[in-house]
């Protein structure tokens, strides 16, 4: 009898806090409130792209991040933020979500990651007047040479790593790394072979330095509150689902990522 007793209790503990943990999760209040917060950048084109003139935002993430609103029938509401604050906006509940971020133990300290659904990696560019200068990875690290990044992203720790002997020119949001090589206050920065992409199209000075191959493969996830294991199950199953269907590959295609 006394077994039964404590099965059956050990069983309502489970049932309460299974239901507790429901009822705290953000994915009840996202239902309640109708909303789902995203936190983005607005500067990672094309993942993420903020117009100034109608503070709106297009892009890979945004039209991810619709796509999970529409599913979940709620509203979607963009939330401003930069990439030193990317993962204490989700963590003090700023926002239920944020858009794509590489995967990085650092982060995954203090905030949760969904499921990957893309990949990416690196590569330097340079001014083309300059290009003759560079050639493969170890020609940018060498004291005469200055790298450029941007504060809080996976690439200013990418920058000390790859290139000890460079100096280093990490700036702040809004300011951004790429700006620093097309004004001539760096020889160099690094990023993503997605966002190098769209630079080059851009800005038809730059180039990407012809290395004999990226560096560091990273996946990139949504990162969500470390503890909310329910809106966590939630959002993977929506990826694993959307991935079946072939959304993220069809929105691939429509942003001209390479993967």
């Amino acid at each position: 009898m006394m077994k039964l007793m404590k099965a059956a209790l050990a069983t309502a503990f489970l049932v309460a806090g299974t239901a507790q943990a429901s009822a705290e999760s953000a994915l009840r209040a996202i239902l309640d409130d109708g909303v789902l917060k995203v936190g983005t950048t607005g500067d990672w084109n094309p993942m993420t792209v903020r117009s100034p003139a109608t503070n709106s935002y297009t892009g890979y993430d945004i039209d991810v991040m619709t796509e999970l609103a529409k599913d979940l029938g709620v509203e979607v509401e963009f939330v401003p933020t930069d990439w030193k604050t990317l993962v204490s906006g989700v963590t003090s509940g700023k926002y239920h979500i944020t858009g794509s971020a590489s995967v990085s133990p650092a982060r995954a300290k203090a905030a949760g990651y969904s499921d990957s659904y893309f990949s990416l990696a690196t590569v330097p560019l340079v001014l083309k007047k300059n290009g003759e200068r560079f050639a493969d990875w170890e020609d940018l690290n060498d004291p005469e040479v200055t790298v450029a990044a941007t504060l809080g992203t996976t690439q200013e720790q990418q920058v000390k790593d790859f290139f000890p002997d460079a100096k280093h020119q990490i700036v702040e949001a809004p300011a951004r790394d790429f700006q620093e090589v097309l004004s001539g206050r760096a020889d160099a920065h690094i990023t993503s072979n997605v966002e190098a992409s769209t630079l080059v199209e851009k800005y038809g000075q730059m180039m990407i330095v012809p290395v004999s191959e990226p560096r560091a493969p990273t996946p990139v996830a949504m990162l969500l509150p470390q503890d909310d294991q329910v809106w966590i199950n939630y959002v993977n199953t929506w990826i694993a689902l959307k991935t079946e269907r072939g959304f993220f590959r069809e929105l691939g295609e429509k942003w001209q990522l390479t993967n």
